[in-house]
């Protein structure tokens, strides 16, 4: 099924923002065990990671599912996104943009994840 340009944008968008809607839920509940139980911080790092997977393969099966073709450009696609928009918020409010190895990995992350969930979204009938 083709669809417009305008469409599949607006589609585009709303996949990204189910994604970082998920992170912020998840990011809030992690910090409410951090504070209430003994999770401890050394965690932080994996915990952070797995909830990226997660809401990047989210927003792809949503993207990927509206669409219906495509799916792995379309789930790599929110993944690179996904990871760009993560590194402006960075630079904005934590420190500079340096590319390094910890970077390339989680880019390869975020585009695996997305073309993942965006294969599993193209075949959900």
């Amino acid at each position: 099924m083709k669809t417009s340009i305008l469409k599949r944008s607006g589609d585009v968008l709303k996949s990204l923002g189910v994604a970082f809607i998920l992170t912020t839920i998840l990011l809030l509940i992690v910090t409410a065990l951090l504070t209430f139980t003994s999770l401890k911080e050394d965690s932080i790092p994996l915990i952070n990671t797995i909830i990226m997977i997660l809401s990047i393969v989210v927003g792809s099966i949503n993207l990927a599912f509206k669409v219906e073709e495509k799916g792995w450009l379309n789930g790599g696609l929110i993944g690179i996104l996904y990871f760009l928009i993560l590194l402006l918020i960075n630079f904005l409010f934590i420190k500079p943009f340096i590319f390094d190895i910890y970077t390339l990995g989680k880019l390869l992350i975020c585009i695996a994840s997305g073309v993942i969930g965006g294969m599993i979204g193209v075949n959900i009938k």
